[in-house]
Protein backbone atom coordinates (compact mmCIF):
# COMPACT_ATOMS: atom_id res chain seq x y z
CA UNK A 1 0.00 0.00 0.00
CA UNK A 2 0.95 3.65 -0.37
CA UNK A 3 1.91 5.22 2.97
CA UNK A 4 1.21 8.82 3.87
CA UNK A 5 4.13 11.22 3.57
CA UNK A 6 4.05 13.55 6.58
CA UNK A 7 5.23 17.06 5.80
CA UNK A 8 5.85 18.60 9.22
CA UNK A 9 6.23 22.29 10.03
CA UNK A 10 9.75 23.73 10.16
CA UNK A 11 9.05 24.35 13.84
CA UNK A 12 8.84 20.68 14.76
CA UNK A 13 10.46 18.68 11.98
CA UNK A 14 13.92 18.68 13.56
CA UNK A 15 12.83 18.46 17.19
CA UNK A 16 14.03 15.46 19.13
CA UNK A 17 12.10 14.47 22.25
CA UNK A 18 12.91 16.19 25.50
CA UNK A 19 15.71 14.02 26.93
CA UNK A 20 13.98 13.50 30.26
CA UNK A 21 10.71 12.43 28.69
CA UNK A 22 12.65 9.97 26.51
CA UNK A 23 14.45 8.56 29.56
CA UNK A 24 11.08 7.90 31.20
CA UNK A 25 10.45 5.26 28.55
CA UNK A 26 13.57 3.38 29.65
CA UNK A 27 12.41 3.66 33.22
CA UNK A 28 9.19 1.76 32.71
CA UNK A 29 11.20 -1.22 33.96
CA UNK A 30 10.13 -1.38 37.64
CA UNK A 31 13.59 -2.64 38.66
CA UNK A 32 15.35 0.52 37.52
CA UNK A 33 16.32 2.90 40.34
CA UNK A 34 15.77 6.35 38.89
CA UNK A 35 17.66 9.48 39.90
CA UNK A 36 16.56 10.97 36.56
CA UNK A 37 13.30 12.92 36.86
CA UNK A 38 12.40 15.77 39.20
CA UNK A 39 9.44 13.98 40.72
CA UNK A 40 8.20 14.71 44.23
CA UNK A 41 8.26 11.84 46.72
CA UNK A 42 5.01 9.92 46.14
CA UNK A 43 4.20 9.60 49.84
CA UNK A 44 4.24 13.40 50.24
CA UNK A 45 1.42 13.89 47.72
CA UNK A 46 -1.55 15.07 49.84
CA UNK A 47 -4.22 12.61 48.68
CA UNK A 48 -6.54 12.86 51.70
CA UNK A 49 -6.30 16.64 51.86
CA UNK A 50 -7.13 16.99 48.15
CA UNK A 51 -10.01 14.52 48.45
CA UNK A 52 -11.40 16.50 51.39
CA UNK A 53 -11.07 19.88 49.66
CA UNK A 54 -12.59 18.53 46.42
CA UNK A 55 -15.54 17.14 48.34
CA UNK A 56 -16.11 20.49 50.08
CA UNK A 57 -15.93 22.37 46.77
CA UNK A 58 -18.23 19.97 44.93
CA UNK A 59 -20.88 20.14 47.65
CA UNK A 60 -20.73 23.95 47.87
CA UNK A 61 -22.91 26.42 45.97
CA UNK A 62 -19.90 27.20 43.72
CA UNK A 63 -19.70 23.63 42.36
CA UNK A 64 -21.40 24.28 39.02
CA UNK A 65 -19.42 27.49 38.39
CA UNK A 66 -16.20 25.58 39.03
CA UNK A 67 -17.16 22.98 36.40
CA UNK A 68 -18.27 25.64 33.90
CA UNK A 69 -15.88 27.42 31.48
CA UNK A 70 -13.76 30.01 33.28
CA UNK A 71 -11.82 33.14 32.40
CA UNK A 72 -8.52 32.61 30.56
CA UNK A 73 -6.75 34.82 33.13
CA UNK A 74 -7.69 32.32 35.83
CA UNK A 75 -10.13 31.63 38.65
CA UNK A 76 -10.68 35.06 40.15
CA UNK A 77 -10.41 34.04 43.84
CA UNK A 78 -7.06 32.34 43.15
CA UNK A 79 -5.75 35.38 41.26
CA UNK A 80 -6.63 37.52 44.28
CA UNK A 81 -5.01 34.98 46.64
CA UNK A 82 -1.90 35.03 44.39
CA UNK A 83 -1.35 38.75 45.00
CA UNK A 84 -0.92 37.94 48.68
CA UNK A 85 0.99 34.71 48.10
CA UNK A 86 3.81 36.28 46.03
CA UNK A 87 4.64 38.69 48.86
CA UNK A 88 6.67 35.67 50.06
CA UNK A 89 9.06 36.48 47.21
CA UNK A 90 9.28 40.20 47.91
CA UNK A 91 6.76 41.04 45.15
CA UNK A 92 4.62 44.00 46.26
CA UNK A 93 2.43 46.69 44.66
CA UNK A 94 0.65 44.52 42.13
CA UNK A 95 -3.03 44.09 41.37
CA UNK A 96 -5.14 41.42 39.70
CA UNK A 97 -4.16 42.56 36.18
CA UNK A 98 -0.54 41.63 36.94
CA UNK A 99 -1.56 37.98 37.50
CA UNK A 100 -2.21 35.05 35.17
CA UNK A 101 -2.90 31.50 36.30
CA UNK A 102 -0.91 29.06 34.16
CA UNK A 103 -1.04 25.28 33.64
CA UNK A 104 2.22 24.59 35.45
CA UNK A 105 5.39 26.69 35.37
CA UNK A 106 6.28 25.19 32.01
CA UNK A 107 3.32 26.90 30.35
CA UNK A 108 4.67 30.21 31.64
CA UNK A 109 7.90 29.59 29.71
CA UNK A 110 5.93 28.62 26.61
CA UNK A 111 3.66 31.70 26.73
CA UNK A 112 6.62 34.05 27.31
CA UNK A 113 8.54 32.69 24.32
CA UNK A 114 5.34 32.65 22.26
CA UNK A 115 4.87 36.35 23.09
CA UNK A 116 8.44 37.55 22.46
CA UNK A 117 10.42 35.21 20.23
CA UNK A 118 10.52 35.42 16.44
CA UNK A 119 12.42 32.95 14.29
CA UNK A 120 16.15 33.58 14.82
CA UNK A 121 15.75 35.72 17.96
CA UNK A 122 18.32 35.10 20.68
CA UNK A 123 17.33 34.10 24.22
CA UNK A 124 20.07 34.12 26.84
CA UNK A 125 20.08 31.29 29.39
CA UNK A 126 22.38 30.25 32.21
CA UNK A 127 24.82 27.56 31.08
CA UNK A 128 23.64 24.95 32.14
CA UNK A 129 19.86 25.55 32.30
CA UNK A 130 16.52 23.75 32.58
CA UNK A 131 16.40 21.58 29.47
CA UNK A 132 12.67 22.03 28.78
CA UNK A 133 13.24 25.77 28.26
CA UNK A 134 15.65 24.91 25.43
CA UNK A 135 13.10 22.48 24.01
CA UNK A 136 10.31 25.12 24.12
CA UNK A 137 12.59 27.75 22.57
CA UNK A 138 13.30 25.47 19.62
CA UNK A 139 9.57 25.15 18.90
CA UNK A 140 9.48 28.95 18.42
CA UNK A 141 12.67 28.76 16.31
CA UNK A 142 14.60 30.94 18.76
CA UNK A 143 18.34 30.61 19.37
CA UNK A 144 19.61 29.89 22.90
CA UNK A 145 22.94 31.45 23.92
CA UNK A 146 24.55 30.39 27.20
CA UNK A 147 25.79 32.87 29.82
CA UNK A 148 28.64 31.81 32.09
CA UNK A 149 27.71 31.27 35.72
CA UNK A 150 29.34 30.51 39.07
CA UNK A 151 28.32 29.67 42.61
CA UNK A 152 26.61 33.04 43.21
CA UNK A 153 24.81 33.47 39.90
CA UNK A 154 25.45 34.76 36.41
CA UNK A 155 28.77 36.24 35.34
CA UNK A 156 27.54 39.85 35.00
CA UNK A 157 30.36 40.89 32.64
CA UNK A 158 29.63 37.95 30.34
CA UNK A 159 25.91 38.80 30.55
CA UNK A 160 26.57 42.40 29.46
CA UNK A 161 28.95 41.33 26.67
CA UNK A 162 26.35 38.91 25.30
CA UNK A 163 23.51 41.43 25.56
CA UNK A 164 25.60 43.87 23.50
CA UNK A 165 26.67 41.19 21.02
CA UNK A 166 23.34 39.39 20.47
CA UNK A 167 20.64 41.94 21.30
CA UNK A 168 18.57 39.17 22.96
CA UNK A 169 14.79 39.36 23.44
CA UNK A 170 14.71 37.48 26.74
CA UNK A 171 16.99 36.26 29.53
CA UNK A 172 15.67 33.01 31.05
CA UNK A 173 16.89 32.09 34.56
CA UNK A 174 16.11 29.68 37.43
CA UNK A 175 17.84 31.70 40.17
CA UNK A 176 16.95 29.64 43.26
CA UNK A 177 18.15 26.01 43.52
CA UNK A 178 18.64 26.18 39.80
CA UNK A 179 17.82 23.14 37.73
CA UNK A 180 20.22 21.33 37.12
CA UNK A 181 22.97 22.71 39.39
CA UNK A 182 21.02 23.47 42.57
CA UNK A 183 22.81 26.84 42.88
CA UNK A 184 21.23 30.07 44.16
CA UNK A 185 22.02 33.57 42.87
CA UNK A 186 23.08 36.09 45.54
CA UNK A 187 21.04 39.23 46.29
CA UNK A 188 23.76 41.37 44.65
CA UNK A 189 23.65 39.21 41.53
CA UNK A 190 19.84 39.53 41.35
CA UNK A 191 20.00 43.33 41.65
CA UNK A 192 22.70 43.49 38.98
CA UNK A 193 20.60 41.32 36.61
CA UNK A 194 17.54 43.54 37.15
CA UNK A 195 19.53 46.75 36.53
CA UNK A 196 21.47 45.53 33.51
CA UNK A 197 18.47 44.04 31.69
CA UNK A 198 16.42 47.20 32.35
CA UNK A 199 19.24 49.33 30.94
CA UNK A 200 19.37 47.29 27.70
CA UNK A 201 15.63 46.67 27.37
CA UNK A 202 15.82 42.88 27.76
CA UNK A 203 12.90 40.89 29.18
CA UNK A 204 13.72 38.53 32.06
CA UNK A 205 11.80 35.33 32.68
CA UNK A 206 12.39 34.31 36.30
CA UNK A 207 11.36 30.69 36.79
CA UNK A 208 10.95 29.73 40.44
CA UNK A 209 9.60 26.22 41.05
CA UNK A 210 11.89 25.29 43.95
CA UNK A 211 12.54 28.21 46.32
CA UNK A 212 10.09 26.96 48.96
CA UNK A 213 12.12 23.77 49.33
CA UNK A 214 14.93 25.43 51.31
CA UNK A 215 16.79 23.36 53.92
CA UNK A 216 19.52 25.80 54.91
CA UNK A 217 20.81 29.33 54.31
CA UNK A 218 18.96 32.62 54.09
CA UNK A 219 15.88 33.16 51.94
CA UNK A 220 16.61 35.46 48.99
CA UNK A 221 14.07 37.87 47.40
CA UNK A 222 13.10 37.34 43.76
CA UNK A 223 14.73 39.21 40.87
CA UNK A 224 11.19 40.50 40.21
CA UNK A 225 11.30 42.34 43.55
CA UNK A 226 14.13 44.51 42.09
CA UNK A 227 12.25 45.21 38.83
CA UNK A 228 11.75 48.98 38.38
CA UNK A 229 10.66 49.09 34.73
CA UNK A 230 8.36 46.08 34.24
CA UNK A 231 10.82 43.89 32.33
CA UNK A 232 10.73 40.88 34.70
CA UNK A 233 8.05 38.17 34.47
CA UNK A 234 8.02 35.88 37.50
CA UNK A 235 6.59 32.37 37.42
CA UNK A 236 6.10 29.90 40.23
CA UNK A 237 4.02 26.76 40.50
CA UNK A 238 2.37 24.47 43.00
CA UNK A 239 3.91 21.36 41.41
CA UNK A 240 6.71 20.96 43.95
CA UNK A 241 4.76 22.31 46.97
CA UNK A 242 1.36 20.62 46.52
CA UNK A 243 1.15 18.26 43.54
CA UNK A 244 2.44 18.38 39.96
CA UNK A 245 -0.67 16.62 38.62
CA UNK A 246 -2.74 19.71 39.46
CA UNK A 247 -0.82 21.54 36.67
CA UNK A 248 -1.28 24.96 38.23
CA UNK A 249 1.09 27.91 38.54
CA UNK A 250 1.15 31.70 38.70
CA UNK A 251 2.71 34.23 36.33
CA UNK A 252 3.29 37.79 37.59
CA UNK A 253 4.32 40.50 35.17
CA UNK A 254 3.65 43.89 33.63
CA UNK A 255 -0.02 44.29 32.69
CA UNK A 256 0.63 44.52 28.94
CA UNK A 257 2.83 41.41 29.06
CA UNK A 258 0.24 39.45 31.05
CA UNK A 259 -2.36 40.55 28.50
CA UNK A 260 -0.26 39.18 25.60
CA UNK A 261 0.38 35.93 27.46
CA UNK A 262 -3.37 35.66 28.11
CA UNK A 263 -4.12 35.96 24.40
CA UNK A 264 -1.54 33.24 23.74
CA UNK A 265 -3.12 31.07 26.42
CA UNK A 266 -6.61 31.43 24.90
CA UNK A 267 -5.27 29.65 21.82
CA UNK A 268 -3.52 26.95 23.86
CA UNK A 269 -5.94 25.65 26.48
CA UNK A 270 -8.72 28.26 27.02
CA UNK A 271 -7.97 28.25 30.76
CA UNK A 272 -6.16 26.20 33.41
CA UNK A 273 -8.32 23.46 34.96
CA UNK A 274 -10.82 25.28 37.20
CA UNK A 275 -11.10 22.47 39.71
CA UNK A 276 -7.31 22.49 40.24
CA UNK A 277 -7.39 26.26 40.65
CA UNK A 278 -10.26 26.10 43.16
CA UNK A 279 -8.48 23.39 45.16
CA UNK A 280 -5.33 25.50 45.42
CA UNK A 281 -7.31 28.63 46.25
CA UNK A 282 -9.11 26.73 49.04
CA UNK A 283 -5.80 25.40 50.34
CA UNK A 284 -4.18 28.85 50.44
CA UNK A 285 -7.14 30.34 52.32
CA UNK A 286 -7.75 27.53 54.80
CA UNK A 287 -4.51 25.61 55.31
CA UNK A 288 -0.98 26.55 56.23
CA UNK A 289 1.46 26.33 53.35
CA UNK A 290 4.30 26.75 55.86
CA UNK A 291 3.24 23.67 57.85
CA UNK A 292 2.97 21.65 54.65
CA UNK A 293 6.44 22.82 53.60
CA UNK A 294 8.02 21.87 56.93
CA UNK A 295 6.81 18.28 56.44
CA UNK A 296 8.02 18.20 52.83
CA UNK A 297 11.41 19.67 53.61
CA UNK A 298 12.06 17.16 56.39
CA UNK A 299 11.53 14.32 53.90
CA UNK A 300 13.72 15.92 51.20
CA UNK A 301 16.54 16.90 53.53
CA UNK A 302 16.74 13.32 54.80
CA UNK A 303 16.96 12.06 51.20
CA UNK A 304 19.53 14.66 50.17
CA UNK A 305 21.69 13.75 53.17
CA UNK A 306 21.38 10.05 52.36
CA UNK A 307 22.48 10.70 48.78
CA UNK A 308 25.45 12.86 49.82
CA UNK A 309 26.56 10.17 52.29
CA UNK A 310 26.23 7.48 49.60
CA UNK A 311 28.23 9.58 47.10
CA UNK A 312 31.04 10.04 49.67
CA UNK A 313 31.01 6.33 50.41
CA UNK A 314 30.67 4.80 46.93
CA UNK A 315 31.51 7.21 44.11
CA UNK A 316 35.07 7.56 42.79
CA UNK A 317 37.18 10.24 44.50
CA UNK A 318 37.42 12.03 41.12
CA UNK A 319 33.67 12.82 41.16
CA UNK A 320 32.92 16.43 42.19
CA UNK A 321 29.40 17.36 43.28
CA UNK A 322 27.24 20.11 44.74
CA UNK A 323 25.60 20.29 48.17
CA UNK A 324 22.56 22.50 47.49
CA UNK A 325 20.67 24.50 50.16
CA UNK A 326 17.39 23.24 48.75
CA UNK A 327 15.54 21.98 45.70
CA UNK A 328 15.63 18.47 44.28
CA UNK A 329 19.01 17.98 42.59
CA UNK A 330 22.69 17.29 43.11
CA UNK A 331 24.87 18.12 40.10
CA UNK A 332 28.10 16.23 39.61
CA UNK A 333 31.04 16.18 37.25
CA UNK A 334 34.16 14.31 36.26
CA UNK A 335 37.13 16.37 35.15
CA UNK A 336 37.07 16.58 31.34
CA UNK A 337 40.62 15.17 31.23
CA UNK A 338 39.24 11.82 32.48
CA UNK A 339 37.32 11.35 29.23
CA UNK A 340 34.08 10.10 30.77
CA UNK A 341 31.10 10.78 28.50
CA UNK A 342 27.98 10.57 30.69
CA UNK A 343 25.65 10.52 27.68
CA UNK A 344 27.47 7.70 25.92
CA UNK A 345 27.79 5.41 28.95
CA UNK A 346 24.23 5.94 30.20
CA UNK A 347 22.49 3.09 28.30
CA UNK A 348 25.15 0.66 29.54
CA UNK A 349 24.58 1.72 33.16
CA UNK A 350 20.82 1.22 32.82
CA UNK A 351 21.28 -2.18 31.13
CA UNK A 352 23.99 -3.49 33.43
CA UNK A 353 23.05 -2.03 36.83
CA UNK A 354 19.50 -0.70 36.36
CA UNK A 355 20.25 2.81 37.65
CA UNK A 356 19.49 6.10 35.86
CA UNK A 357 20.62 9.75 35.98
CA UNK A 358 20.29 12.57 33.45
CA UNK A 359 23.41 13.44 31.49
CA UNK A 360 24.29 17.12 31.88
CA UNK A 361 24.69 17.24 28.11
CA UNK A 362 21.01 18.16 27.68
CA UNK A 363 21.24 21.31 29.81
CA UNK A 364 23.73 23.33 27.76
CA UNK A 365 22.91 25.97 25.17
CA UNK A 366 26.55 26.60 24.34
CA UNK A 367 29.06 23.83 23.80
CA UNK A 368 27.70 20.50 24.93
CA UNK A 369 29.52 19.24 27.99
CA UNK A 370 29.64 15.49 28.28
CA UNK A 371 31.31 15.22 31.70
CA UNK A 372 28.40 16.19 33.98
CA UNK A 373 25.28 14.53 35.34
CA UNK A 374 22.20 15.45 37.38
CA UNK A 375 20.95 13.33 40.27
CA UNK A 376 17.47 13.66 41.75
CA UNK A 377 17.02 12.48 45.34
CA UNK A 378 13.30 13.07 45.91
CA UNK A 379 11.86 10.21 43.87
CA UNK A 380 13.80 7.22 45.25
CA UNK A 381 13.47 5.62 48.69
CA UNK A 382 16.36 5.80 51.19
CA UNK A 383 17.19 2.14 50.46
CA UNK A 384 17.15 2.80 46.71
CA UNK A 385 19.40 5.84 47.14
CA UNK A 386 22.05 3.75 48.92
CA UNK A 387 21.69 0.80 46.55
CA UNK A 388 21.60 2.94 43.38
CA UNK A 389 24.59 5.14 44.23
CA UNK A 390 26.51 2.02 45.27
CA UNK A 391 25.90 0.47 41.82
CA UNK A 392 26.67 3.74 40.06
CA UNK A 393 29.94 4.07 41.99
CA UNK A 394 30.94 0.55 41.00
CA UNK A 395 30.11 1.34 37.36
CA UNK A 396 32.18 4.56 37.25
CA UNK A 397 35.10 3.02 39.15
CA UNK A 398 35.19 0.24 36.54
CA UNK A 399 35.12 2.84 33.76
CA UNK A 400 37.96 4.85 35.28
CA UNK A 401 40.03 1.71 35.87
CA UNK A 402 39.60 0.71 32.22
CA UNK A 403 40.88 4.13 31.12
CA UNK A 404 44.07 3.96 33.22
Amino acid sequence: GIGMEYVYSDRVKNLGGNAIREIFKLLQDPEVISFAGGFPTKTTLPTELIADITNKLMTSDKAQDILQYGETEGYRPLRLASIDYVKRYGIENIDIDNTLIISGGQQGIDLTFKSFVNKGDVVLVEDPTYLASLHILKTYEGVPVGVKSGDNGLDIKDLEDKIIKYNPKVLYVVPTFSNPTGRTYSVENRKAIAELTAKYNVMVLEDDPYSELRFSGERVPSIKSFDKVGNVTYITSFSKTLAPGLRTGIAIGAKEVIRKMTIGKQATDVHTCSLSQAIIDYFLRNNSMDERLEELKAVYLEKKTAMLNAIKKYMPAEFRYTNPDGGLFIYGEFDESLGINTLEVFPELVKKYKVAYVSGYSFYAGENKFNTLRLNYSNASLEQIDDGICKMGKFFKELLAAKQ
